[in-house]
């Protein structure tokens, strides 16, 4: 068997991770919530009114300082919201599986053993070529 059919099958049973799971349900449960996607149904607007009176020759620079005020508590308000939270750290919890998978892979290219390879750090960018750290 090829990598590349290899590696299908392991993108196939990451899909039942349970970080991959959270961010399913955590997704579904953002697009579920009317509140939450009432709010971003707003926030959407008030970008574009803004970027179209930014975009005006003439102005109103207290109608942006307004709406951009109005945009920052909205923007607050969905980030606030618990079904949002619960996106965001299951996101980063995928993320970081992310980063380790290109660590793991990256290793393996430049000749490592990909077996060897730790869980990166938070700061990690899967990046190997100019990292000193993991392996």
């Amino acid at each position: 068997m090829d990598c590349i059919e290899l590696f299908k099958k392991a993108a196939a049973a990451m899909q039942t991770d349970p970080r991959c799971v959270a961010l399913n349900t955590a997704q579904k449960a953002c697009d579920e919530c009317a509140e939450l996607q009432d709010k971003i149904g707003q926030f959407n607007l008030m970008r574009i009114d803004m970027n179209e009176e930014i975009g005006k020759p003439e102005r109103d620079n207290e109608k942006i300082a307004q709406l951009n005020e109005k945009i920052g508590k909205l923007y607050s308000e969905i980030m606030e919201s618990n079904e949002m939270k619960a996106y965001n750290e299951a996101k980063a919890a995928v993320e970081g599986m992310i980063n380790h998978i290109n660590a793991i892979v990256n290793t393996a290219v430049e000749g490592g053993d990909p077996m060897l390879v730790q869980e990166p750090s938070a700061a990690c960018s899967g990046s190997c070529s100019s990292c000193s750290g993991c392996h």
